[in-house]
């Protein structure tokens, strides 16, 4: 009898996203592309007056124009730049880096809210289909709202490759649904690693032993009390949905009644459909909960305190005590209450394809660092958005390619990649924006180097690079935090426009 032979699986590979971009004259973007063209024409126009104004009229074209077509390695425009430093001196002058809260500091009534762009959030609990309480966070100056789910990663230690691909697929499809979601505009993924303090463990353990447990069993339980907590994590997993209550085609604008009855009707489905993409139980985090998990984000020393709280009946912590009692920003660190934090933003993903493991390294404690929060930002597109967005990439790329006289491997990669992103919509895929930001906190600005040198290192293992922030680390602080902030909305300057660029 001959035996089969039996080959290994390929173990499957991901990719093929691409950075949004427009086409252009050399550097430009389609909109600076065609600012140009219209100064080349307001030359030609000055030609008619004097040669003197044309040359004048020409010279401030080219320095208007130069600083758009010189780029650093990150792809940040010499304009961009000069930009950041212009606002960073304008909101040190202004004194709105700083921030004090409390009896003491300037907030409305001595409270403790959130600062910078979360300052005006409000925090309501609703209850959902299921009768869950779940937390509902809302900006009135963006008209968004905000549900967070706490999951219970299950983690991929002893499990096989086919159930992480199957995961993955899940993981893909329940994105692709999001574009779906009426009213949604954003959602994140935060996982968090911390020290784990043992708080947890020893109250387990202490409410569930017996008064006459075996003198060699207590022995042991108090033996990994006091052990087991040495050098383990906790690491937590955190979704962010956030809706929008503007009108729509056909819809009302809505209040926060309505946003909270529409999301609790969806929400059984939402953490359901969870539960095959590998991030366990899934439930929606309460008021509290919230309060609590960004009173620690800010000011880590508590976080045994809260720990405590809770296994005594509750902290009772309520969202305008969650935010620091002082923080201030600086060019690149951001000090809130008894620690120092650094973020890193994406500044370009993965090329050419990757493992579902890629992230591992990134998101696995580190020694250097005493908390790290990673986020992964996404902006789900709609059908009809998505088939527009391929086909313009897929032109584009096209375009790109014919203006190099010398063919370039990169623009052929490119175009290929477009043209099966086109394909892959065409049957029924999502189109999805992402980014991804990671926070480094440290208890002592001493620590800073080495968390910096951390991420720097952890950073090349998961093929990403990434580019710390700088004149605006509080804002990105916030958005690594599960509260569902969406930046596009906040920014003075339209998304549209700044694509096209």
């Amino acid at each position: 009898m001959a035996a089969a032979s039996e080959t290994a699986p390929k173990e499957r590979t991901y990719g093929n996203w691409r950075r949004p971009q427009t086409a252009g004259l050399g550097q430009l973007g389609l909109g600076s592309s065609i600012a140009f063209l219209l100064g080349l024409i307001a030359v030609v126009l000055a030609m008619l007056v004097s040669l003197m104004a044309a040359v004048v009229v020409g010279g401030l074209l080219i320095a208007a124009f130069i600083p758009l077509t010189i780029k650093d390695q990150y792809g940040r425009t010499l304009m961009a730049r000069i930009g950041t430093r212009l606002a960073w001196r304008r909101s040190v002058k202004a004194g709105s880096h700083l921030y004090r809260g409390g009896p003491l500091g300037h907030t409305g009534h001595g409270t403790f809210t959130l600062p910078g762009l979360a300052a005006s959030s409000t925090l309501s609990e609703a209850r959902d289909a299921y009768s869950r309480p779940f937390a509902l966070l809302t900006y009135p100056s963006t008209n968004t709202h905000v549900v967070v789910l706490a999951c219970e990663a299950d983690g991929a230690a002893l499990v096989n490759q086919e159930q992480v691909d199957t995961w993955v697929a899940h993981w893909g499809l329940w994105l692709s649904k999001l574009a779906h979601e009426p009213g949604l505009i954003g959602a994140s993924v935060t996982v968090e690693a911390a020290p784990d303090s043992g708080t947890r463990l020893t109250h387990e353990v202490q409410s569930n032993m017996a008064d006459d447990a075996p003198p060699l069993a207590r022995q042991m339980l108090e033996q990994v009390m006091h052990e087991y907590p040495a050098g383990s994590a906790q690491i937590t997993t955190r979704i962010a949905l956030t809706y929008s209550g503007a009108a729509r085609a056909g819809h009302d604008r809505k209040s926060v009644d309505d946003v909270a009855l529409m999301i609790g009707s969806r929400l059984p489905g939402l953490t359901n459909g969870l539960g095959m993409t590998g991030a366990g139980a899934a439930r929606p985090m309460t008021a509290t909960d919230l309060a609590e998990a960004v009173r620690v984000a800010y000011d880590p020393s508590v976080a045994t305190l809260i720990e405590q709280a809770r296994a005594a009946g509750g902290t009772g912590l309520t969202w305008q005590e969650a935010g620091p009692s002082g923080a201030q920003e600086a060019w690149d660190h951001y000090r809130h209450d008894h620690a120092y934090s650094v973020t890193w933003q994406m500044a370009e993903a993965p090329r050419g394809e990757v493992l579902s493991s890629v992230l591992t390294s990134l998101l696995q404690p580190s020694e250097d660092i005493a908390r790290k929060r990673v986020t992964l930002l996404y902006r789900p597109h709609t059908s009809a958005e998505a088939s527009r967005i391929v086909e313009r990439d897929r032109r584009d790329a096209s375009f790109r390619a014919q203006q190099s006289k010398v063919a370039k491997a990169r623009d052929d990669v490119a175009v290929r990649a477009a043209e099966q992103s086109a394909r892959e919509e065409a049957t029924g895929a999502g189109v999805v924006r992402f980014a991804l930001v990671a926070t480094a906190t440290v208890l002592d600005h001493g620590q800073l180097p080495q968390a910096r040198a951390a991420i720097e290192n952890l950073a090349p293992q998961a093929r990403l690079r990434v580019r710390e922030v700088t004149g605006s680390q509080a804002a990105a602080f916030a958005s690594a935090l599960p509260i569902g902030l969406v930046l596009p909305a906040h920014l003075r300057v339209p998304t549209v426009i700044r694509d096209n660029l």
